[in-house]
């Protein structure tokens, strides 16, 4: 394929390859290896850029600049060592050269020493001519510490030199949305979009704050004034479809979703989205249809398998739903929500020894929710394993001690045992604690409220 213009090779990178071909050697100015070695390692060519540098010393063995591209590599490379001892050589020739500094902050950030980076990065600014790379350096240090604020502070330093830099908007938006400061990020882009009306990346981010804050109508606009700006940009037509979803408009998300599978290559997510929009439609078909596009788009996106699940366990075609969960489950086995929905399947199939199972490896990856916590234990009591029911809930109460359901069930649990005086016990308990829901009691309970001591504690 022919270069673009911007893309093509300059004369001394062509004339540099040449030589590499053959075995003269030419004579080029440090101005030049600088631009070729630049070249290369923008095109993650290290060795080529290696060979350049080591060429470049050569012919130009007192170019500090080639130097500290010899350095900059030696960084990349984790030759720490070397590095800083080339790095004290310089120094001593030239204390006023702010890449002997950024190179410096480079390796204390490589030792995650990012205060040090920082104070380093901040003494370059002081006698830098040009900044904004190394604000630019400074926001990635302060995300490194978790310093959002001030990462923010840095990364608009970087948009207010060049407004195209959209990296550094990103990085801007995303400390906003980490700090939760949404209110923020809009004031931000808003501003911005009054600089650059027809930048189509911070109307697609201004949309994402709506969505956000479930401003829906707002987000519409917004993404409709990315694709204005650009109407080949995929993520305004995918982020538009989203909220079309929102808004119950599920004909229109769909022609939005289509329309990113015409721009690009077809993408799982795009199917997955579609078959929803179908099935709240109430084309299972249609729906069923791109589900199983979305996995054969993917096969290893486990959330194709789980709506698929979905899809047959709301019909109550289980044993469908059971082959298709676990097959999420071949794909990641430590998802407590994948084993949490295996249990509840095969709780409607009264499969219970495989639901105990399932409930308890979603508990043990950590699903601590109560929902998982009573569906364990009515597992064992359905099974009839009442004590074995009790301690599951003794458990799950550390974790919800204020829960009526769990008091109330504990309570009847030991009833069902036979252990009138526990059951007693753990009734009152529950009464003192929660008598506005007693009726959680009388609903799963019933057959025991009829009994004159427990109607009396009821009717207290």
């Amino acid at each position: 394929m022919a270069l673009q213009s911007e893309e093509r090779p300059s004369q001394s990178i062509t004339k540099f390859e040449s030589m590499l071909k053959t075995d003269d050697v030419y004579f080029f100015d440090a101005e030049d290896f600088e631009e070729i070695i630049h070249h290369y390692l923008n095109h993650g060519k290290i060795a080529l850029a290696k060979k350049a540098i080591k060429i470049g010393l050569q012919q130009h063995p007192a170019s500090i600049s080639l130097k500290l591209l010899h350095i900059e590599v030696l960084v990349f490379e984790n030759n720490l060592e070397v590095a800083e001892g080339l790095l004290d050589e310089l120094q001593s020739v030239d204390r006023t050269n702010e890449e002997i500094y950024i190179q410096r902050a480079n390796i204390y950030s490589k030792k995650d020493n990012h205060e040090a980076a920082i104070s380093l990065l901040q003494e370059a600014l002081s006698i830098a001519n040009e900044s904004f790379d190394i604000y630019s350096l400074l926001g990635m240090e302060y995300l490194f510490l978790d310093d959002f604020k001030m990462a923010k502070e840095s990364f608009m330093k970087c948009v207010s030199h060049d407004e195209h830099d959209y990296s550094a908007l990103y990085n801007v938006i995303y400390c906003f949305e980490f700090l939760e400061d949404f209110d923020g990020a809009i004031g931000y882009l808003n501003d911005y979009l009054d600089r650059n009306p027809y930048c189509e990346v911070a109307w697609h981010q201004l949309g994402k704050q709506y969505f956000e804050k479930r401003m829906y109508p707002e987000a519409l606009t917004a993404f409709d004034f990315a694709i204005i700006s650009d109407d080949s940009f995929m993520g305004a037509y995918f982020e538009k479809g989203k909220v079309l979803e929102k808004m119950g408009k599920f004909e229109d998300a769909i022609e939005n979703y289509e329309t990113t599978l015409e721009l690009e290559a077809p993408t799982s997510h795009a199917y997955l989205r579609i078959g929803r929009c179908y099935e709240k439609l109430g084309s299972d078909d249609m729906a069923k249809h791109h589900y199983y596009r979305t996995v054969h788009e993917d096969p290893l996106l486990d959330k194709g398998w789980l709506v698929i699940t979905e899809f047959y366990y709301k019909r109550k075609e289980y044993g469908k739903a059971l082959n298709y969960i676990n097959k999420a489950l071949n794909i990641d086995s430590d998802n407590p929500e994948y084993w949490k929905k295996c249990g509840k399947i095969h709780v409607a199939l009264k499969d219970f020894e495989h639901a105990d199972i399932a409930f308890k490896q979603a508990i043990d990856m950590g699903n601590y929710e109560l929902e998982t916590w009573l569906s364990w234990s009515e597992v064992s009591r359905m099974a009839q394993n009442y004590d074995t029911a009790i301690e599951i809930l003794s458990q799950g109460n550390q974790f919800f001690p204020q829960s009526a359901e769990i008091a109330y069930k504990i309570a009847g649990l030991y009833l069902m045992m036979g252990d009138k005086i526990n059951g007693r016990i753990a009734l009152m308990k529950a009464l003192k604690e929660h008598r506005e829901q007693q009726r959680l009691f009388e609903i799963d309970f019933p057959q025991y409220i009829a009994i004159e001591w427990v109607k009396d504690l009821l009717d207290a």
